[in-house]
């Protein structure tokens, strides 16, 4: 059974699912331990897209290159859909991930935020924090010391 969900919440689980480590998502999920019934839509499959950018944020858009992603959609048995794109050519994460998107849409969807989404905001939190404070150790303060007036 479906509950309402709001755009930007499903967008943040997404996103959280894409950037998590295959080994913690697939660790999470066996440790979640539900297995839904389900049929594929469309099955994982690796493909490239281009990734486009933007000079300062703002600027005229360019082509970046390419990257590899992996797709796949899949409908449980109470009609319910998920999706999930990840980079590279993981087939197994890319379906947990659209195993979560799906029961994330269903009654299952605090205890599978408790199980398997907070754990990967923590160690997301945790990676970011690790990155930030090497990066604060290479800071260099420049200063300029007031010379007499000659």
């Amino acid at each position: 059974m479906k509950t309402d969900i709001s755009l930007p919440a499903r967008k943040t689980w997404m996103s959280l699912l894409a950037q998590a480590d295959e080994g913690e998502l697939s660790q999470l999920w066996q440790a979640f331990g539900s297995e839904p019934e389900f049929d594929w839509l469309r099955p994982p499959e690796a493909g490239g897209v281009m990734v486009r950018g933007r000079m300062g944020g703002s600027g005229a858009p360019f082509n970046l290159g390419e990257m590899t992603v992996t797709r796949c959609a899949l409908t449980l048995a109470d009609g319910t859909v998920g999706h999930a794109y990840v980079q590279g050519r993981s087939k197994p994460k890319a379906e947990i991930a659209a195993k979560v998107d799906a029961l994330m849409q269903t009654k299952a969807a605090e205890d599978l935020r408790q199980a398997v989404l907070e754990p990967l905001r923590q160690a997301q939190r945790c990676r970011k924090e690790a990155r930030a404070a090497k990066a604060a150790a290479t800071k260099v303060e420049f200063f300029t010391m007031v010379r007499g007036e000659d």
